[in-house]
């Protein structure tokens, strides 16, 4: 199974390396793909180097897309068409679609929340959404979370709905995590 996640300049360090390591952990192919230039500078100045280029890469190669929140990352990506695009389409095939933080505003942009449950950082309008303060929302093939400090959580819930329950208790116990 292939993971796309879009890196855009800004983007919160802690979610995207954390949902990349996870996945990959969990035998999973992510692909990272900037939205400009690689390596791309997070909102704490590291910079990744991405796989790929947004416009190398086509939602009919991937799974699942995972968005990592950060800012002013998530406003670029709520921003740019070519991001939009790709989730409106995997949407559309019933592909798995995750925000974590800020980065849901990017979902309601892409017009994928009207009437599903989700969550972001608080403070983040998400009007189309039923909106619920809970760490990580699952509602269908959609998954959102609320922040960094819910990272792992998010990556092994990713974990669980791509690759099985038993797949994800094993790297949660492996890591040591709650």
């Amino acid at each position: 199974m292939r993971v796309l996640v879009p890196l855009a300049e800004g983007f919160e360090e802690i979610e995207a390396v954390t949902i990349v390591d996870v996945l990959r952990r969990a035998s999973l192919d992510v692909v990272t793909a900037s939205l400009g230039e690689s390596p791309v500078r997070g909102s704490h100045a590291i910079a990744v180097a991405a796989d790929a280029r947004i416009d190398d890469v086509r939602a009919d190669d991937f799974d699942a897309v995972v968005l990592p929140g950060g800012m002013p990352g998530s406003k670029t990506l709520r921003d740019d068409e070519r991001v939009l695009s790709l989730v409106r389409s995997m949407a559309r095939a019933n592909k798995l679609v995750g925000a974590i933080c800020a980065a849901p505003i990017a979902l309601e942009a892409a017009g994928v929340l009207a009437g599903k449950r989700a969550t972001s950082y608080p403070g983040n309008e998400l009007p189309s959404a039923r909106y619920v303060e809970e760490r990580v929302v699952v509602d269908g093939r959609l998954v959102t979370s609320r922040g960094a400090g819910t990272a792992l959580e998010f990556a092994l819930t990713l974990v669980a709905l791509l690759r099985g329950p038993e797949v994800a208790e094993r790297l949660r116990a492996g890591m040591i995590a709650a």
